[in-house]
Formats: C-alpha cells, structure tokens, sequence
C-alpha cells in the first residue's frame, strides 16, 4: 500500500514537473511568436538612389540584398514632402487633411530658436511644436501589444520638456536628435538620450560656418573643423545594435530614424574617397546655398548612401547573430523625396527617375519626385523574395499595418489600409480609392492620387483653386495637363481636396483659401 502510494506520489511529481516544462515553454514560444518590427526611415532619400531601384551611380549592395530576399514597392508614397508632417502621418496613420501637424515648425513664438549655439544650452529653444496627448501613435498602440520600443535617430514632434517627446509619446527608449534644426550639423555638441542630454566630444560649429577667410578651398584640410570626433550617424548605430542585442527575447519595435541622408554632406573621409576615386575631381560646395562647405559634394553625398547602406547591412547581421532574423519584419524607405539644397546634386544622380528631382519637383513639392519614396519590406520566411507590387500606398498605411503584424487593432479614426496580406502575398489586399496631401509652404499646395490619375493644385496662396491633372501611366514626369481633356475626372479630385481637407488646428498650417480662417 506504502509502495502504492510512493509510486502514485512520484507520478503526480513527474507529471508536475513535465506539465510546469510544458508551460515554461508554451510562455517562452508565446513570448516569441510575436514578429519584431524594424522600420528604418532615411531622411531626403530620393526614390532612385538605391541600385535596386536603378540608381547607376551609388552603391547599396545591402539594401540591394534585402529588396532581393523580400518585397519592393514601386508606388509607395511618403506622408508630407517634407520632414516633421511626414512623420506625424507616419506615426498616426493619419493623411495631411486629417493631421494636427501639416508643416515644419519650429515654434518660433519661443524666442530666437534658429540660434543654433543658444538652443544647444537652452531646451527652452530646442525642437518642435509638439502634437496633443490625445493623438495616438504607433509606438503606444505597439506598447499595449506588449513590443518593447524604441526610437533612434531624428524625432523633430515635440520640443524637449513637453508632452511631445517620444518617451511620452509611446516609446520606451529614445536616443539621437529632438530637434530637427540641431540635426543640421552631423557632428553636433549633444543628442538626447531618453530625457537627458548627452554631451558629446565636439565643438559648437554653427549651420551655415563657411570656410575661413583666406582657406584654400581646393585643399581638404580647409574643412576639418565641419568633421570632428563624434559622429552622431555612428553613435545611433551603435544604439540601435545595442537595442537589438538587449531584446532578443522578447518582441521589439525598433523605429530608426537615421539622420541620412539629408544635408549637411558629412560622412567618415573613407567612405568619401571611393567616390573620389570613381567621380574623379570635381569642385568644392561653398555654402552658397545653405548647410556646410564640402571639398567633393558629389562624392560626399553617394558616401552618406553607402555609409547608411552597410549600418542597414550591419543590422541584419546583428539580427542572424542573435537568432532573430526569421522573425523580424524589416521596412526601408524615406520620409520625402530628394532635397535641392547643401551642396546635394539630385539631377547628377537622377534621384527620383523616372520623375523629376530638379527644385520644384522633388522636396517641398506635392509631384510625384517630392512624395513617390523607395520601400523594400524583407521578412525571411513570409515576404516572397525578390517580389515587386504597385499596391498604391503610403505612410498613413503603416500604423494599421503594423499593428496587424502584431495581433493588435489600430485606432479607428485613421485613414490607413493594413498591407499586411499584399506582404503575405495574399488575395485579399483592400486599396485605396485615392490617396490625398495637403500641403500649407511653398505657396500651399493639394493632391491626389486617384488610379492612374494625379491631380494637384498650386499656388493655392497666391489665389489659384485650378486643378491640373496627369496620367501617371503616360507621363511619369506630370508635364502635360489634361485637366480640360477630362473635366469629370478633374471635378471628382476637386471634390475629393475639398471634402478630405479638414482646418488644421494650428492656425499656422490654415488654407484661408479653402475656408479654414
């Protein structure tokens, strides 16, 4: 009876012990099953600088290998062609006619905010005006699916000090740039890391310092103070690992927004001096238009490409060295089209072929080569490699594709479709009926993307409300308008600008024109 009871003890014990292996594990496989998310976002990025995107000139070969191991999007549009509106839409999932944040700005109502060296040793200047608690990001939606998460890079969404900055506004850690004006020097005197400020080992050189008077500009060490110990580039790639490296066990959401490839034209000299050799000579850039002189600016720029290519290599070796490559989403793109300004030269690399990347047409401008943007998405395993879609899409798409990805809902007042199932290669992909910006700089400017139809208006400031309208199938480059040729289609757009355009809450980006004052 004794040796009964001692067997019957024993197998309860054993069945214990397998039953609490057994639940140790299905909790170790549920924590794990969720995919961690890395979206990488460069900054000025035009649609064909990547090889993989038929750029000749400069050399991507890691991001070339993650469009061939996954997914290129060729009609993949940014929120805003400009930087801080584009990110708002980004995190929100909200297009430009529903965003609190339509522009740049730098909340200059504060004081004398453009005073680089004053904003470094004041926080009170430092940033952007910030968005409203009531807003919700990808970062929190993604939090309360249990991702830990993290920004590096350039916030540019709220001033330090406010409700606006990323540690209050869904992200766990946070380090680089608050301020996307301080993100005008890649050498800068600090970058914040959480709330507090980290000092760095270089000296204040303002934006917009020329060479001293009398410097040769034909001899490189005429531009040594504009490269100097730390380079912020290098510092957040050595987060964003170390980010990788201490959530491995546990689902992530790694939001990178690099500083590059915007201007001003700084990058390690070794990387400059391939395209030195490749390029041959060329002439200085003085600062004529902005930002810092550079001995070799063509050179210079296709070394910052190169330089973030292989930190994006760096990253998917860390996550085959960790075991997490599989199970991690990747997404690469740019938050507007290629810039016109600091030395960079968009029409010598043809930036945003086949559109045009000439001023006017690329950065701060609604055509196609301001807002058509390059994205690869890479998932080992889910994503068909070396595929290609022209699903119609765009940033505010991202908030309720991620938060499937996750297992989540997004909010409900968003104007995003999940492509989810177009990544998955599915047959059930919803799209779009028309995707809309508005945009209050450069005299105010609206358009649509309707099918094969791109209909803008410009100069809205000026008293224009004519709309022209262009088949994207037929003429890529938006020069011939046809507007009169086809008045229904021009009619259906003018009512599709009038009906999604909301009064922004800001009365700096308020259309006066289109009711809002």
């Amino acid at each position: 009876m004794k040796h009964s009871y001692l067997i019957a003890l024993l197998s309860l014990a054993v069945t214990g012990l397998f039953s609490n292996c057994q639940s140790s594990t299905s909790n170790e496989e549920a924590k794990n099953e969720k995919p961690n998310i890395i979206y990488i976002l460069a900054d000025d990025l035009g649609y064909a600088e990547l090889g993989s995107y038929e750029q000749e000139l400069i050399e991507t070969p890691n991001l070339d290998a993650l469009a061939a191991n996954g997914m290129r999007f060729t009609d993949h549009y940014s929120g805003a062609p400009v930087c801080a509106p584009s990110r708002f839409v980004l995190l929100t999932g909200k297009h430009l006619g529903h965003a609190y944040i339509r522009g740049n700005d730098e909340w200059t109502s504060r004081g004398d905010v453009w005073n680089y060296e004053k904003a470094i040793n004041d926080p009170n200047l430092e940033g952007q005006r910030p968005f409203p608690k009531e807003e919700t990001t990808i970062g929190e939606v993604l939090q309360g699916a249990g991702y830990t998460t993290g920004i590096v890079g350039k916030w540019g969404l709220g001033a330090p000090m406010t409700e606006g900055i990323p540690n209050n506004r869904g992200f766990d850690f946070f380090y680089g740039y608050n301020c996307q004006r301080q993100a005008h020097n890649l050498y800068p005197k600090h970058l914040w890391k959480n709330k507090e400020k980290v000092w760095l080992d270089n000296e204040i050189v303002a934006p917009g310092t020329k060479l001293a008077e009398g410097a040769d500009p034909y001899e490189l060490a005429s531009y040594d103070k504009f490269f100097q110990q730390d380079y912020a580039p290098e510092l957040m790639q050595q987060e964003v690992l170390a980010f990788i490296e201490d959530n491995k066990d546990k689902p992530f959401f790694m939001y990178y927004a690099t500083p590059l490839t915007h201007a001003p034209l700084q990058v390690p000299q070794e990387y400059v001096d391939k395209y030195v050799e490749k390029f041959g000579d060329e002439e200085p850039y003085l600062g004529n238009r902005g930002y810092f002189p550079t001995r070799y600016p063509k050179a210079t720029y296709a070394a910052m490409v190169t330089y973030l290519d292989a930190q994006v290599g760096e990253i998917v070796a860390k996550l085959k060295e960790t075991g997490q490559y599989e199970n991690t989403l990747i997404i690469f793109t740019s938050d507007n089209g290629p810039t016109y300004n600091g030395g960079t030269n968009s029409p010598f690399f043809d930036s945003a072929k086949p559109f045009k990347s000439e001023y006017g047409w690329g950065k701060g401008f609604v055509h196609e080569g301001g807002i058509r943007v390059p994205m690869i998405a890479s998932w080992e395993g889910k994503i068909k490699a070396g595929s290609t879609t022209d699903l119609v899409s765009a940033f505010w798409d991202v908030m309720p594709t991620l938060a499937e990805v996750a297992g989540t809902e997004a909010p409900e007042n968003i104007d995003g479709i999940s492509f989810l199932p177009e990544l998955l290669g599915e047959s059930d992909q919803k799209e779009h009926e028309f995707l809309y910006w508005e945009f209050p700089s450069y005299q105010g400017q609206q358009a649509v993307r309707m099918g094969k139809w791109k209909g803008i208006r410009k100069d809205i400031f000026k008293g224009n409300m004519d709309i022209e309208l262009y088949d994207l199938e037929k003429d890529p480059q938006e020069q011939n308008d046809i507007a009169k040729e086809f008045p229904e289609i021009t009619s259906k757009i003018a009512t599709i600008m009038k009906e999604e355009h909301t009064p922004a809450a800001t009365e700096k980006f308020q259309f006066k024109e289109l009711g809002d004052l």
